[in-house]
C-alpha cells in the first residue's frame, strides 16, 4: 500500500468531503473527484486508492493545481461515521492501574483470562467529534478524563479471520482520545452491561495516514513512536506505543471477527496507551491516580475541570507532526 495522508473536511454534510494532504501537513488537495467521501473510498478501497495516491504524489510535488493551506480546525474525524467503533485493552499496564483507580464494585483482580485473549468493548461509532471540536459535557462532576489512543480502519474482514488475513485489512491509521467520565463508569460495570453513558463522543486526529507512511515506525501490526498528551499545555505522558502493546491490530481485529464480519469502514482501536515505566508519563488521568494509590494510599491528581485543554500527537523521528494534533476544550453546552 502507497504511503498517503487523508483528511475529511467540513462541508455541513454528515460524512464531510474527502482531501488529500500533504506529507508535512501544509497544503491540501479536495478529492471529491476520485471519491465523495472516506466511506466511498474505503468502500472501493482497491480502486480508489491508487488514484488517491496519484495525487498525494502531485502535491507533495508541489503540481497540484488546486491545492491549498491545510487547516486542522477545518476537519471533522477522518471517517466522521463508522460501520462499528470498538475499543480495545491492548495495554494490559493500563488495565492493572485503573484497577487500582477505580475498584471493581465486587473488588476481584482483573480475570487472567484478559492477559491471554484481547479484550474489547462496543462503542459508538454514529457520532464522533473532529480533532478541534470542544468536548461538550454536563456535569464537572462526572469525573472528565481523556485517553490518548491509537485506531485503524479497516477494509472488509471475514468472520474467522487469521490475524495475518486481519492485517492485510488495515487501512488507515489515526490517533484518538477516548473521552471517559469516569465516576459514571464503575456504577455501569456493577450492572454487568458495560460502558455506555461513561464513552461519550470520541475525537479522532485531522489526518488518517495509511501504514506505509509510519515507514519502519510500522512493524509486527504495532507502531513503534511515542505518544504524546499535554494538559493544560504540559506535557504529562509520553509512553511508547509499541513498547507494552500485548495484542498488536491484527490480533485485535482477528479477535473481533471471530463471531462475526467487520466491514469496510471499521475503527478499532488499542485502549489508552500505556507503559509499565512510569517515566514516560500517562495517557490518561485514571492511571496516574492508579500509580498514586499504589505509592502513597490516595490519589491525588483531579480529574478535568471545565475551561481544561488537551492535546494529543505523535511525532515522527524528525519531530515532525504525523497525524496532525487533537487539541480540544472541555466546556459546559
Amino acid at each position: 500500500m502507497a504511503p498517503m495522508k487523508l483528511a475529511t473536511l467540513k462541508d455541513g454534510s454528515r460524512d464531510g468531503v474527502l482531501a488529500v494532504v500533504a506529507r508535512d501537513l501544509k497544503t491540501a488537495h479536495v478529492a471529491d473527484g476520485i471519491a465523495p467521501s472516506m466511506r466511498a473510498a474505503l468502500d472501493d478501497w482497491h480502486f480508489i486508492a491508487p488514484q488517491l495516491d496519484a495525487l498525494y504524489v502531485e502535491l507533495n510535488a508541489g503540481r497540484a493545481r488546486r491545492a491549498f493551506d491545510f487547516d486542522p480546525t477545518r476537519c471533522m474525524a477522518p471517517l466522521p461515521r463508522a460501520s462499528q467503533w470498538v475499543d480495545g485493552a491492548a495495554y494490559l499496564q493500563h488495565l492493572d492501574l485503573l484497577r487500582h483507580a477505580m475498584p471493581a464494585p465486587d473488588g476481584a483482580p482483573v480475570p487472567a483470562i484478559v492477559r491471554d485473549e484481547p479484550s474489547i468493548v462496543q462503542g459508538a461509532g454514529d457520532d464522533f467529534l473532529g480533532p478541534a471540536d470542544d468536548i461538550l459535557l454536563a456535569h464537572e462532576e462526572w469525573g472528565i478524563d481523556f485517553e490518548a489512543k491509537l485506531a485503524v480502519l479497516t477494509g472488509d474482514v471475514a468472520m474467522g479471520a487469521t490475524p495475518d488475513q486481519a492485517q492485510q485489512q488495515i487501512r488507515l491509521l489515526v490517533l484518538a482520545n477516548g473521552i471517559a467520565l469516569r465516576k459514571l463508569a464503575a456504577p455501569e460495570l456493577a450492572k454487568g452491561c458495560g460502558f455506555l453513558q461513561s464513552r461519550p463522543a470520541t475525537a479522532f486526529s485531522p489526518v488518517a495516514v495509511t501504514p506505509d507512511e509510519l515507514g519502519d515506525a510500522w512493524r509486527g501490526g504495532k507502531v513503534h513512536l511515542p505518544l504524546r498528551s499535554s494538559w493544560n499545555g504540559r506535557l504529562v505522558g509520553q509512553p511508547d506505543a509499541g513498547v507494552d502493546m500485548a495484542f498488536n491490530f491484527a490480533q485485535l481485529i482477528a479477535h473481533l471477527c471471530k463471531t462475526r464480519n467487520a466491514r469496510a469502514g471499521s475503527i478499532v482501536g488499542t485502549g489508552a496507551v500505556s507503559n509499565r515505566d512510569a517515566v514516560s508519563g500517562y495517557a490518561c488521568i485514571a492511571e496516574q491516580r492508579g500509580r498514586e494509590i499504589i505509592e502513597h494510599g490516595e490519589a491525588v491528581t483531579a480529574f478535568m475541570r471545565f475551561g481544561d485543554t488537551i492535546r494529543i500527537e505523535m511525532l515522527d523521528d524528525a519531530g515532525k507532526s504525523i497525524f496532525g494534533a487533537i487539541e480540544q476544550t472541555v466546556r459546559s453546552p
